[in-house]
Parts: C-alpha cells; sequence; structure tokens
C-alpha cells in the first residue's frame, strides 16, 4: 500500500533520486573506524549528522556505537571548526583515553573547507594530542559516493597513516574483508587459519560489534585490528581485497606505499568466490587446502546439488551495496537462478560490466543500474515480476507491495537480527544464504499449494 502509486512506466530521471539505495559516506567510515582496537570515531560537523550516523549503526548491529562529534553551530558553520575539532580532541583524550581518534568530514565541513591535517598538527603542537596517540582522518562529504566509499576512505587512511615499509616481505597476508558484517571477518580470519595463513585483517570489527554480553559494560571491547598490526601490513607477502568498490584504495594504496603487492577478488560469497578466495590464499602463502576446509566445500557443493531442482530457472531481483551485488549475482548463477533486476546506489559502470559478465550464463537478460535507487527497483519488478528479492530491510515494502518473498541481505537490516552473528562469506556462509533462499522460496510454496498438492516432504 505504500508504493501503490510507484508508475510501472520508466522515465529517464538524471537529478532525483527516489528511495535512495544507499546511505551516506561518514557511516561507513565510522563503521570502518570502529574495527582499529581502541579507536574513538570522531564526525567533524553538526550534532544531527552525527546522531543519524550512530543510530543507523545502532539499529543493525542493535549495540551501543560510540562516537565524538565537533557539535558545529552557527558560529562554526561560518567561520570554520577549528576551534571545535581542537576542543573535542583534546577532551576526547581525557575522557575516554582512545589510542586512535578517527575523524571523518561531513557535507557542513567539506563545504566550509576545513584542513583537518593542519588543525590536527597545530592540535599536535598545542600539545593536546598525547605522547604515543594517533588523530586520523578520511574526507567523507554526504554528497558524493555512498556509505561503501566512505568505508573504503577511512580504511585507505589506516594505510596512509600506520603501514610501515618493511626491510623483507614476510610469509604473511593482508586480507582487506570489505563492507561485511563481524561474523564475516570473523569467518574470513577462519578460513584463514584453517589454511595456516598468518592474516592481518582491516579493519576487522568482529569482537567489537558482536561482542558478549557479560554484564560488564567495556568502552573498548578486545575486537579490532591492532596498531602493531596495522603497522606490519607494509611487510606483508600480498593484500587480497575482497571487493573491489570497498577494498581496492587501500590495497592500491598499499602497493604504492609499501610495495606490497594487491590482488583484487570478489566478496567470497557462494561457492566459486569461496574457491578463488581459497586458492588465492593458497598460492600467495605457499600452503595446502587442508581435508577440513574441502570438506566444508563439498558439503556447500551437496547442498546445491540436493536442492537445485527447487532453484533452476527461479529469477531474483537483487538491491544492495556493489560488492555485494556482484558476488551474490555470481552466486545465484551458480544455483541456476536469473538475477533478472540487479540495483546498486553506489555510482560504478564496472559494477555493471561485472554484473552482465557474471549474469552471461544465466537463462536470460538481467537489467542493472549502479547509481539506481528503489523507485527504479519498482518498477522494473512492476514491468517483469519475480520470484525472490534479496535487499535490505528498505526492500520489504516493495516485497509486500508486490507480494515477493525476500531475504534481508546487506545494510542496513533494521527488523531482524542473526545478520551480525551469521556469516554468508565462506563455504559455511553459503550454506547459511542458501538455507534462507530455500525457505523463502518453500514457505511461498506451501502458502500457496491448492490443498491436494500441499505436501508434507518436498
Amino acid at each position: 500500500m505504500l508504493l501503490r502509486h510507484t508508475p510501472a512506466e520508466i522515465q529517464e530521471r538524471s537529478a532525483l533520486t527516489i528511495n535512495p539505495a544507499k546511505t551516506c559516506q561518514p557511516i561507513g567510515a565510522m563503521y570502518a573506524a570502529l574495527g582499529i582496537h581502541r579507536c574513538f570515531p570522531h564526525s567533524h560537523g553538526s550534532q544531527g549528522c552525527c546522531a543519524y550516523h550512530r543510530s543507523m549503526l545502532t539499529r543493525h548491529y542493535k549495540e551501543p556505537i560510540m562516537a565524538g562529534t565537533s557539535s558545529f553551530t552557527e558560529g562554526a558553520s561560518v567561520f570554520g571548526g577549528m576551534a571545535n575539532l581542537t576542543q573535542a580532541v583534546d577532551a576526547i583524550f581525557h575522557l575516554y583515553e582512545p589510542d586512535v581518534i578517527a575523524v571523518h568530514t561531513t557535507c557542513l565541513s567539506e563545504t566550509i573547507g576545513d584542513d583537518i591535517p593542519q588543525i590536527v598538527s597545530s592540535a599536535r603542537d598545542a600539545g593536546k594530542i598525547p605522547e604515543g596517540r594517533h588523530v586520523i582522518h578520511a574526507n567523507t562529504p554526504s554528497y558524493v559516493g555512498s556509505h561503501v566509499t566512505g568505508f573504503a576512505a577511512m580504511t585507505k587512511a589506516m594505510v596512509d597513516y600506520f603501514a610501515e615499509p618493511g626491510r623483507e616481505k614476510g610469509s604473511g597476508v593482508n586480507i582487506i574483508p570489505g563492507y561485511v558484517e563481524p561474523a564475516d571477518m570473523a569467518e574470513i580470519q577462519r578460513l584463514a587459519r584453517a589454511l595456516g595463513v598468518e592474516a592481518v585483517v582491516f579493519p576487522d570489527t568482529s569482537g567489537v560489534l558482536d561482542a558478549p554480553q557479560t554484564g560488564r559494560h567495556e568502552f573498548y571491547p578486545r575486537g579490532g585490528v591492532t596498531l602493531e598490526a596495522l603497522r606490519s601490513t607494509g611487510a606483508r607477502r600480498a593484500t587480497l581485497a575482497l571487493g573491489s568498490t570497498a577494498s581496492s584504495p587501500a590495497a592500491r594504496a598499499l602497493e604504492a606505499k609499501c610495495g606490497v603487492p594487491a590482488l583484487q577478488l570478489d566478496l567470497p560469497i557462494g561457492l566459486l568466490a569461496t574457491d578463488q578466495f581459497v586458492d588465492a590464499l593458497r598460492r600467495t602463502a605457499g600452503v595446502a587446502v587442508p581435508e577440513a576446509v574441502s570438506v566444508e566445500r563439498g558439503q556447500l557443493l551437496d547442498l546445491i546439488t540436493d536442492m537445485e531442482q527447487y532453484l533452476h530457472g527461479r529469477s531474483v531481483a537483487v538491491a544492495g551495496d556493489p560488492d555485494q551485488v556482484v558476488a551474490l549475482t555470481g552466486f545465484l548463477v551458480s544455483l541456476g537462478m536469473r538475477p533478472a533486476h540487479v540495483v546498486t546506489g553506489t555510482p560504478g559502470k564496472e559494477v555493471e560490466r561485472r554484473v552482465r559478465e557474471l549474469a552471461a550464463g544465466a537463462p536470460g537478460p538481467v537489467n542493472v543500474k549502479a547509481g539506481g535507487d528503489l523507485f527504479l527497483f519498482h518498477q522494473w519488478i512492476k514491468q517483469e515480476p519475480v520470484d525472490l528479492i534479496i535487499g535490505n530491510t528498505y526492500c520489504k515494502y516493495i516485497a509486500r507491495d508486490e507480494d515477493i518473498p525476500l531475504v534481508r541481505h546487506g545494510f542496513p537490516v533494521l527488523d531482524r537480527i542473526g545478520h551480525v552473528a551469521f556469516p554468508t562469506v565462506g563455504y559455511r556462509g553459503a550454506m547459511r544464504l542458501l538455507e534462507k533462499i530455500l525457505d523463502a522460496l518453500l514457505d511461498r510454496q506451501d502458502r500457496d499449494a491448492p490443498e491436494e498438492s500441499f505436501e508434507l516432504v518436498m
């Protein structure tokens, strides 16, 4: 009912976004900053911006998100925010004692033109930054990019500020996991350990935004990549960048700064993408794939084989982050399904090319749009209905309006739990994602089945 006025006829739009398929850059920058151990994110802008960013992350992760703000008022908006940021840095180090303050900008401070490195340098000269503590920054105006590019900018800042060239390359690797859940980052680390690969994963929000309830509040949970580990990234054998939009900028910066070769991969969602990730670990570190990992792969393959009859030929509409929709497209095609409509709010023609490339083997054409919105996504579905929608919580309105099953995936998921705790990457993650897809399709089949076709065993 909410979207009953959405017309099926599509008109060209270049200056209007309706129901965005993204959020703003500072949210991603704040999320990445939480992946550094003992790091305090700071929003250089108004209170309202910071409140929105914190509330969005809190609703998705079901955890309190700590962050500071420069708290711009009329004066700072006119004369600049140097005094506010300097005072904030001084107060944060005295009150909360972080090792790192990660500053990200907002539309307002970017429009004013505040020079963050210069302000931080002045604060250090004035003795506002204690010895051994750090202030890093990323420029993240909301009027360009998305939360994914904000994540990428703050991850690149970790390289710019902390990576140190090593005289000799060690045996370990760096893994930049992309904009994924804490459970996904933990699963990526588990797979690396299973292969015997020493890996630095950055950023790493596992153990931070999925920390256990112990009855005692810890301002800085045990998780997050340490500064020592970040410094060592320049002396690693290679960097595996998972997801080109979120991870490539940091990987390329590390290659340029420290000569660490960057290897670009898709997010390891599904059988083939996980195979590529495991093979990259094997080749880069010179190790063998253990039997336990092969068993996991075989279990996923068996599950796909058993359930193929319910998946083959089904059409799916996918909306979400660019790296997510690329990986999901590859997974759906490998299941014999057809990604009919694919939309991401983050601009980038490379995403469209990759989706078309991956969907080439699907039984039918694919509509794909990078820099699109959920309004267009809905119009495509009206023109060609699908069997399933995969996307974030905002897709629930389209799903209800068109009476199509929805699998929630990506960011944000505000009305369900489990996405933080259970991975969808790796072989085990693919099994969970496959379970969710099958549950949605078979629940729908049960609901619509006439009495004579309502079966106990499907």
